[in-house]
């Protein structure tokens, strides 16, 4: 692969951060119609009928329609869109948090599926795959030349049914077979672990159904460890979002009760609304409480919030409401800009829209539309600075984003991330080696998750060096109530 391609892959994975971000409303079908322009569904059939009729070859109606839909929605905004059935199921696995497949968190490296972190109790785990662990072959399929669609479609299939993966272990310096018979995974969207002695560090990876119950089971694992905590560390850093009550719920975790977490407002009434730190606003039960089993220090444990350019939607939510309320420190990058809130309306025949229905506000009235979070304190990715920061994609540069408040191009982004695209192609050209990965989250090489614990021990935090003087000034003054 070129130096080219190599980059565009890393812009690829920043849209993919900014693709996934959803808030999901109650889904709820709506029976009213609205009166259908007359001039211009004749125009439609029209097309329809030309298409059907003169086409090279012949084509499927229903391809056809489904096509027309799918067209008509995405010229709306980058995060509204049509389900068809097979996408749809794909929507609910991924907010519901399982799918069938082997259980590993992954990522690519030198072109291989790395494995990040086996899910504890999966098939992956059983069958004895470490972190760090890189998968060679899927069944007879080298992995190198795959995408990570294409990888990740090769290990999931149906259940009960067998895949046989090559492992190359690093620290044994060998490769093996593994064979796995794949079953319904749970995904964690939640890790947590102590960053130093009596310094938590827990992690939301992405908002689904399962993730404020693991929040609070995780929390207390921590506080079992150790009653005494005197600081935590909130990882948000490249979570893409999620559903919107898991935001309130993890913000309600550490707010006063019926403090304001979010605001939305939109074109009908139920897209105009407050949520407040109270089950009411996130409990999928009436009358019960899932943060009732935590902790009581938790609402005033010392606490810093990481970020960066890939958090976005409902992680943005926890961000902007605890800064708001100065109940944490948030620490990291300008986060992704995400400020709007998608609905999902079921449709017939297994279909579904998800369209965007209002814009979110944080406590203070502020819409992060195309903006986003700016930190508290600005952190470089590492010691020596930044490497992909200024390639990642935010919500300003995808097209038909909806427009911020006071909304202007940002030449200066846009000069710093050609110039970081240019200084990485030249790099890879001279080098013809990939471009050291950053460290994993959670790990004693993440500079970040440093700099966190000694904001919270009062100890130096190595600021940024890169972070554009202007940008700081717009920051609030940090707390760490």
């Amino acid at each position: 692969m070129g130096s080219k391609m190599k980059v565009a892959g890393f812009l690829a994975l920043g849209a993919v951060a900014g693709a996934l971000t959803t808030m999901q409303l109650q889904a709820v079908a709506r029976s009213s119609m609205a009166p259908l322009p007359l001039e211009e569904v004749q125009q439609l059939a029209a097309v329809f009928d030309r298409v059907k009729s003169e086409y090279v070859e012949p084509v499927d109606e229903k391809k056809l329609i489904s096509d027309a839909i799918a067209g008509m929605v995405a010229g709306l905004d980058p995060h509204s869109q049509y389900f068809d059935k097979k996408s749809y199921k794909e929507f609910r696995e991924a907010t519901g948090g399982k799918f069938i497949g082997i259980g590993i968190e992954m990522g690519m490296e030198e072109g291989l599926v790395k494995v990040v972190s086996p899910i504890e109790g999966s098939p992956a785990f059983r069958a004895g795959l470490k972190p760090g662990d890189l998968i060679t072959r899927i069944d007879d399929t080298p992995v190198k030349g795959l995408t990570v669609d294409q990888a990740v479609k090769k290990m999931r299939g149906e259940p009960n049914t067998k895949v046989v993966l090559t492992v190359y272990r690093k620290t044994e310096s060998r490769s093996f077979p593994v064979n796995i018979v794949r079953e319904e995974i749970r995904m964690q969207s939640v890790r947590a672990g102590m960053a130093a002695p009596g310094y938590g560090w827990i992690r939301v990876s992405q908002f689904q159904d399962r993730t404020v119950d693991d929040f609070v089971r995780k929390v207390e694992e921590l506080y079992k460890q150790d009653p005494n905590l005197k600081g935590l560390v909130l990882d948000l850093r490249n979570d893409p979002g999620g559903l919107l009550d898991g935001a309130v719920a993890l913000s309600a975790a550490f707010l006063p009760t019926d403090v304001v977490v979010v605001s939305t407002n939109g074109q009908l009434a139920e897209s105009r609304a407050t949520f407040r730190a109270n089950p009411e606003f996130y409990a999928r039960r009436a009358g019960t409480d899932p943060l009732k089993k935590l902790p009581a220090a938790l609402k005033s444990v010392p606490l810093v919030v990481l970020v960066n350019e890939g958090s976005a939607s409902a992680s943005e939510i926890v961000a902007g409401a605890l800064q708001d309320h100065k109940r944490a420190t948030v620490m990291g990058a300008q986060t992704f800009g995400k400020g709007s809130v998608q609905t999902v309306r079921p449709l017939p025949a297994d279909t579904a829209l998800k369209i965007t229905t209002a814009r979110y506000y944080t406590p203070s009235g502020r819409s992060i539309q195309a903006k986003g979070i700016v930190p508290d304190v600005w952190l470089d990715e590492t010691a020596e600075g930044n490497v992909y920061a200024a390639l990642r994609m935010r919500e300003a540069d995808l097209d038909k984003h909806l427009s911020g408040a006071d909304e202007k191009k940002d030449v200066e982004r846009e000069k710093a991330r050609d110039e970081a695209r240019k200084k990485l192609e030249d790099q890879l050209a001279k080098t013809k080696e990939p471009v050291k990965p950053l460290p994993e989250f959670g790990t004693a090489e993440d500079f970040p998750l440093q700099q966190a614990v000694n904001q919270l021990r009062g100890l130096p935090v190595v600021a940024s060096k890169t972070a554009a003087g202007e940008q700081r000034a717009e920051a609030p003054a940090a707390s760490t109530k």
